[in-house]
């Protein structure tokens, strides 16, 4: 079965930062590039986040222009794509605006890949030996739990996954391990890199990848093929050659 193709996404510093270490989110990006990127998103079947980002960021990963929503709905597709959370161990907050249906109907399903331990230590998952289902709090949707490891979540066994549920099309939307796991792994087709224009330097925080041994070296390096500003940040957008 072929692998599902393979978006990552990002917005970071001109040294690689995806924020700083103060406890207020840092704006990369701009309202422009925001649309941009739930375009992106209007254009898959899945987005995939790891524990770190649903943490710092609490985000709800929807297509929130209702105009594409309409399309997707119009082409068969559900409004929103299927949201996959990347977690190894399996502690993810009960109370994270991911799982609240309340909030949006049109909120897609969501699929948490973990560990075999993490299936068990997760507090929404159905093997859990430390909370029970009282955990959930009203409204919330209870995900799917699936353990693709032992110990650790191979990124191409969730590729694999979501190919078997028809997932033709993957934005990874970070964080840093993340976005190394599945790089180094060679599983990336694009990468859409927006540059915001200033440096963090010693207050910067998580980074886009760390170090690891990357099959994108110069021996084999990605493609761009486009280049574009959008307003006061710029778009780098690289393919596998």
């Amino acid at each position: 079965m072929e692998r599902p193709y393979v978006i990552v996404s990002a917005a970071m510093s001109i040294d690689g930062f995806l924020d700083d270490v103060s406890p207020e989110r840092l704006m990369l990006s701009n309202a422009a590039d925001f649309d941009r990127v739930d375009a992106v998103r209007a254009s898959v079947d899945a987005i995939a986040v790891g524990a770190g980002t649903v943490r710092a960021d609490d985000p709800r990963l929807l297509v929130r222009s209702a105009e594409r929503r309409e399309e997707r709905l119009a082409g068969g597709r559900p409004a929103t794509p299927l949201r996959a959370v990347i977690s190894p161990s399996g502690r993810l907050e009960p109370g994270a605006r991911l799982f609240n249906r309340d909030a949006d109907d049109a909120a897609g399903p969501v699929v948490v890949y973990t560990s075999t331990e993490g299936a068990r230590t997760f507090p929404l998952g159905p093997d859990a030996d430390e909370f029970g289902p009282a955990t959930w709090p009203e409204g919330s949707a209870h995900p799917e739990v699936v353990a693709v490891g032992e110990n650790a979540v191979a990124p191409l066994a969730v590729l694999e996954d979501l190919a078997r549920r028809g997932i033709g099309r993957v934005l990874v939307e970070g964080g840093g391990i993340v976005h190394t796991a599945f790089m180094s792994a060679d599983l990336v087709d694009e990468v859409h890199l927006v540059v915001a224009p200033f440096l963090l330097g010693s207050a910067g925080g998580p980074r886009f990848v760390h170090a690891a041994a990357f099959p994108q070296s110069p021996d084999r390096p990605l493609k761009l093929v486009e280049a574009r500003a959008i307003g006061e940040v710029a778009l780098l957008v690289y393919r596998r050659d």
